[in-house]
C-alpha cells in the first residue's frame, strides 16, 4: 500500500508543472509572465561549401549572436520520416515527359528501397524567440527556459499583450535577417503548428503530421553561442 501523506499538500497536476499557459494565435504564453513565438529554420548544405564560403558563414552567424541583446534558444527535432506522405508528394507532382515518370518512379522505388533497409529521419529546427516581463517585476528570471521544459512554473504576472507582440514581432524580424544573411530561411509558426509542436514534444508521434517537414540537410547552426564567439 502507498503511504497517506497526512499533513501535505496534494501533489499537483500534470498541467500545473508545465509552464504554458496558453498559446494566443502565434504566441506562446507563459505562466511565469513571459512569452515567446517560435521560427523554423531551413538549412544550408553546409558540407558542400567551399573553405572560403563555409568562414562565410560562420563569421556572419558569429556577427548575429554577437549582435543580440536577448537569449535564443534552438530546438531540434528528429523523428522517423513519413516516406508515404513524401512519396504521394512526388506522385502528385506536375506530369512531365516520359523521361521524368520515368525517373520518378525509379526514385520511388529507391525510397521504399532504402527505408525498409534503414530508418530515415526528418530534422527540423526551430529557434525560440522570448519577450520577457516588464522590467521591475519581482518575479523570478525573465526567461526560465523552452516552453515545454519541466518543472513546477511560478505563478502568473502580468503582461501587456500589445507590447509582446510588438517585442516578439521586432525580434522575430531580427533573427529571420540575421539568418538569412547565412542562407538560413525562417517562418514563423502559427497557432496551429505550434500546438502540433507542443503535442509532439510532450508525446513524440503525436504531432508529426501536422505540419509540413523539410528536406533533410546538413544545418549551420549546430554552433553554439560560446563555439561562435571562439
Amino acid at each position: 500500500m502507498w503511504p497517506r501523506r497526512s499533513g501535505r499538500a496534494p501533489y499537483a497536476s500534470v498541467q500545473e508543472q508545465l509552464p504554458l499557459e496558453e498559446i494566443a494565435g502565434d504566441v506562446l504564453e507563459l505562466r511565469s509572465g513571459d512569452a515567446g513565438a517560435v521560427l523554423e529554420a531551413g538549412s544550408v548544405n553546409f558540407a558542400l561549401k567551399s573553405e572560403t564560403e563555409q568562414e562565410a558563414i560562420l563569421a556572419g552567424y558569429r556577427r548575429f549572436l554577437n549582435g543580440l541583446d536577448y537569449p535564443l534558444q534552438v530546438l531540434v527535432r528528429v523523428a522517423p520520416a513519413d516516406i508515404e506522405r513524401y512519396l504521394s508528394g512526388i506522385a502528385g507532382a506536375p506530369a512531365g515527359g516520359e523521361a521524368m515518370r520515368r525517373l520518378a518512379r525509379d526514385h520511388r522505388a529507391f525510397v521504399r528501397r532504402l527505408a525498409r533497409e534503414r530508418t530515415l529521419l526528418d530534422r527540423r529546427f526551430f529557434v525560440v524567440v522570448p519577450a520577457e516581463r516588464e522590467r521591475g517585476s519581482r518575479a523570478a528570471p525573465a526567461w526560465p527556459g523552452l516552453p515545454w521544459r519541466s518543472g513546477r512554473a511560478p505563478a502568473p504576472q502580468r503582461r501587456d499583450p500589445d507590447r509582446v507582440r510588438r517585442t516578439l514581432s521586432l525580434r522575430c524580424g531580427e533573427v529571420t535577417r540575421g539568418l538569412g544573411s547565412v542562407g538560413v530561411e525562417t517562418r514563423r509558426l502559427g497557432g496551429e503548428e505550434l500546438r502540433a509542436l507542443w503535442r509532439e514534444t510532450l508525446a513524440p508521434g503525436a504531432g508529426r503530421h501536422a505540419a509540413p517537414a523539410p528536406s533533410p540537410a546538413v544545418t549551420a547552426q549546430g554552433a553554439g553561442r560560446e563555439a561562435a564567439r571562439a
